[in-house]
């Protein structure tokens, strides 16, 4: 298989350290939120690049993290932890904010045929990991104690920018003032924070009592589970300049040598041609597809056709299109499922086969394997070989293609029950009844619904 590495900027054969074993780390959710269309893109290019490895012949140990502490606002080192944000405005524990949306986002990523790395960990298991990995950094003089915090000090580690192709010196000259004036360089990045008494989620460290900085997690529990150097890290463009940087310092400076031989990341997803994102308020959720009568599926179909390299747009029209043509290949493959059996259509089956696996093993160009898959269908023949190999490619696809068409499932009338509670919700809200607010809102969550809110009202959603 070719790979396109980030670090060399060039495709790659995959050559792994152990021989027929893939270990690969994934960055997995920070669980404050439901997780929208875009990121689910990621861990669609992350679940198909692990079917393409399984496909290959290669036995799996993959982790992807769940981030249920130390993700700041800024993706950096300022502004408040999303957990603890989300806890103080649902007026929820951090436990239980992390719980809600782990479920969901496992629900989620179901409903698109991912499955999951062998190790899905939580970062706050993995507290004394994370404190020896950055007790060791400062011993070894890549760190050093502020009043807030732990710093890495990317100055003494001197190699910093490999994965961004970042320039410190240019860095440095453009830095706005820092809020914190006691960093050696606006690039070093925490390790561990020190707490303040009130925050809800603190350890006891050499440090005094506080929790780790977001990128620390990464790179201890991969560590932990996949060892000093293992094979693939994936995760989305966003998380290049900035968390897989600082995962590549803090990681190179304790081994002394790379813990990643191939970095692998997936780009954007555009909504209407502009950058969707939580802040803007223009993300969808698998809820939101569904309630538009789109197929979770139609989703990963929509996905399949761009490289995991490019930019997609995201627009209502193209995802409705989408479904059209999901319907459509499911329709082509079933008309082939009960068909008599066809010898003259061996060789062209074995010659789709393998051109399709020579696309997939092509850096993932899924979009060529499935024109291949759809130049099958369409090749004026009907037989038993033809499904068995639509279904022998959907072990990379993953659009379920040997079921055939199923409709997205009608939603039940939702019961006068909740009705009457949403109601109840909406009144308690006007009248600034925030306990109240939320307990409905929680009774209606244990029923397995989900409220909307928008300016024309409150609706619920079914999960």
């Amino acid at each position: 298989m070719l790979v396109y590495n980030t670090l060399t900027n060039k495709k790659e054969e995959l050559k792994t350290i152990h021989p027929n074993e893939v270990r690969m780390y994934s960055c997995g959710p920070t669980v404050y939120s439901y997780a929208h269309i875009g990121n689910l893109r990621t861990y669609v290019f992350m679940d198909l690049l692990r079917r393409a490895l399984s496909v290959d012949g290669y036995k799996l140990l993959g982790v992807m993290n769940i981030t249920d502490v130390g993700h700041l606002t800024s993706d950096a080192d300022e502004g408040e932890d999303k957990m603890e944000k989300a806890a103080k405005a649902q007026q929820k524990s951090p436990l239980e904010i992390a719980a809600y949306y782990t479920s969901i986002f496992k629900q989620d990523v179901a409903a698109l045929n991912i499955s999951l790395p062998e190790i899905v960990p939580n970062a706050t298991d993995h507290i004394p990991e994370m404190i020896e990995f950055v007790k060791t950094l400062e011993d070894m003089g890549f760190a050093y104690e502020t009043d807030d915090g732990i710093y890495f000090d990317i100055v003494a580690y001197g190699k910093y920018g490999v994965l961004s192709k970042l320039d410190l010196d240019e860095q440095l000259a453009g830095a706005r003032v820092e809020v914190n004036d006691q960093k050696r360089h606006p690039a070093d990045f925490a390790l561990w924070k020190k707490a303040p008494k009130e925050h809800l989620q603190q350890w006891e460290s050499p440090w005094g009592m506080g929790y780790p900085g977001w990128h620390i997690e990464c790179s201890a529990m991969g560590r932990k589970y996949l060892g000093d150097t293992f094979d693939i890290h994936t995760g989305g463009v966003d998380h290049i300049p900035v968390h897989h940087e600082n995962e590549i310092a803090q990681s190179t400076a304790l081994l002394g040598h790379p813990a990643v031989n191939y970095w692998m990341h997936g780009e954007f997803m555009m909504v209407d041609n502009g950058k969707m994102s939580k802040s803007l308020g223009n993300t969808y959720t698998v809820a939101d597809l569904k309630a538009k009568g789109i197929m979770p599926l139609t989703f990963r179909y929509f996905c399949l056709n761009a490289h995991y390299r490019n930019k997609i747009n995201f627009t209502w029209d193209a995802i409705k299109a989408s479904q059209k043509a999901y319907i459509r290949l499911l329709e082509a493959v079933s008309a082939n499922k009960n068909a008599e059996s066809d010898e003259t259509c061996k060789e062209l089956c074995e010659k789709a086969y393998a051109d399709f696996m020579q696309a997939v093993n092509d850096d993932l160009n899924v979009p060529k394997a499935l024109g291949i898959l759809w130049n099958l269908l369409r090749s004026g023949k009907t037989s038993k070989e033809i499904f068995d190999t639509a279904v022998k490619m959907d072990a990379i696809l993953g659009l379920d293609l040997a079921n055939g068409v199923v409709p997205l499932e009608e939603e039940n009338d939702i019961p006068q029950e909740l009705l009457e509670k949403l109601a109840l919700r909406t009144q308690a809200r006007k009248e600034k009844n925030w306990a109240l607010s939320d307990s409905l809102r929680d009774e209606i969550n244990a029923a397995g619904y989900d409220i909307k809110d928008s300016a024309e009202g409150s609706t619920l959603v079914k999960r």
